[in-house]
């Protein structure tokens, strides 16, 4: 019997629809070194997943002497114009699959700590109608790994969390989706998702299907059900 697909499917945006986590940081890196400091890929490394103001704190403790504000809104301004100019960096299979979700007519939001501006972006450049609904990092009250960005867009949707799946790259991702109670794939790309709680781990989304998120769907509710019966 084939399994019935989820009532929709939730986006993060970068590491996970677009790989722009390299051009979030060559900006930090210029950022910090017009203050004459320095910004190393480890340390880039753990801001990927993380709220924009968070790591504009961590930015100012690299030396960056400006505003958490003043460092959000330098940092999006740099990457939005290279995705301009240089269009949509895709992961593999992420393009396909989602235009495959929404001609089955599954709703999709695309769920995002990015800033609204860049969001929008992104969402522009798909080259067809991608998503229902966008929930950026300026509109939610905490960011990831909090549950709210992945609460907000349930309840926008109406949609019963248990009845979505969360794609996610980053196990600051990861964590916000699992304690939203939704179902959670991750796919990997700077960071290790070990530990993080991801209910499945795809190396990538190349060749993935509607199916298959069915079918990763179905047996996550099956799991859930084993275990409160128990």
């Amino acid at each position: 019997m084939t399994s019935a697909l989820p009532a929709a499917v939730l986006w993060d945006m970068d590491g996970t629809l677009v790989d722009t986590e390299g051009y979030w940081m060559a900006a930090e890196t210029a950022l910090v070194e017009s203050f004459g400091g320095t910004w190393t890929h480890e340390q880039a490394l753990t801001l990927v997943g993380s709220g924009l103001e968070r790591s504009a704190e961590i930015l100012q403790e690299a030396g960056v002497r400006m505003s958490v504000t003043d460092i959000v809104d330098h940092l999006s301004d740099a990457v939005s114009r290279t995705l301009a100019e240089q269009g949509n960096p895709f992961r593999p299979g992420a393009r396909e699959l989602l235009a495959q979700l929404k001609e089955a007519g599954v709703r999709t939001a695309l769920v995002t700590m990015s800033l609204r501006s860049m969001a929008d972006t992104v969402a522009g450049q798909m080259g067809f109608d991608a998503f229902d609904l966008v929930v950026a990092g300026d509109e939610v009250t905490r960011p990831k790994p909090f549950p709210d960005p992945y609460l907000q867009a349930c309840a926008q949707l109406d949609v019963d969390p248990a009845d979505a799946v969360a794609l996610e790259d980053s196990p600051t991702g990861v964590r916000a989706a699992v304690a939203a109670g939704v179902a959670t794939v991750g796919i990997p790309l700077m960071v290790s998702l070990t530990g993080a709680g991801a209910d499945a781990v795809w190396p990538t989304l190349e060749g993935r299907t509607p199916a298959d998120l069915a079918e990763f769907h179905a047996a996550h509710r099956a799991a859930r059900t084993t275990e409160v019966t128990r």
